[in-house]
């Protein structure tokens, strides 16, 4: 088992930026791709990024790629996601999740979630 909280969210203004941490305990983090994925009042989740165990393979989302960034800490055990430029449609729930397979890109193929942390951006 992995546990994942969530810590950063909160109300930004349109344009304004917030980071994301994301921090793990139980097995071995560094074992486990990682992913950020948001899911919208009414809306699918999307996954708009993720991280291979090593930090070297990354995924972004179309919605978000040139806004985001997504990072690692392995000796921290904490994933970070870094957002700038927000837009309204950025408003969501953000979910860390993790993956023992160490899968990077858009599918939903995560073993473990976090409980999300609520971004709002405001127009």
């Amino acid at each position: 088992q992995v546990q994942l909280v969530e810590s950063g969210g909160g109300l930004v203004q349109a344009g304004g930026s917030l980071r994301l941490s994301c921090a793990a305990s139980g097995r071995t983090f560094s074992n486990y791709g990682m992913g950020w994925i948001r899911q919208a009042p009414g809306k699918e989740r999307e996954v708009v990024a993720a991280i291979g165990k090593r930090g070297g393979r990354t995924y972004y989302a179309d919605s978000m790629k040139g806004r985001i960034t997504i990072s690692r800490d392995n000796a921290k055990n904490t994933v970070y996601l870094q957002m700038d430029s927000l837009k309204p449609e950025d408003t969501a729930i953000y979910y860390c999740a993790a993956d023992r397979y160490d899968y990077v890109g858009p599918d939903l193929l995560y073993d473990y979630w976090g409980q999300g942390t609520q971004v709002t951006v405001s127009s």
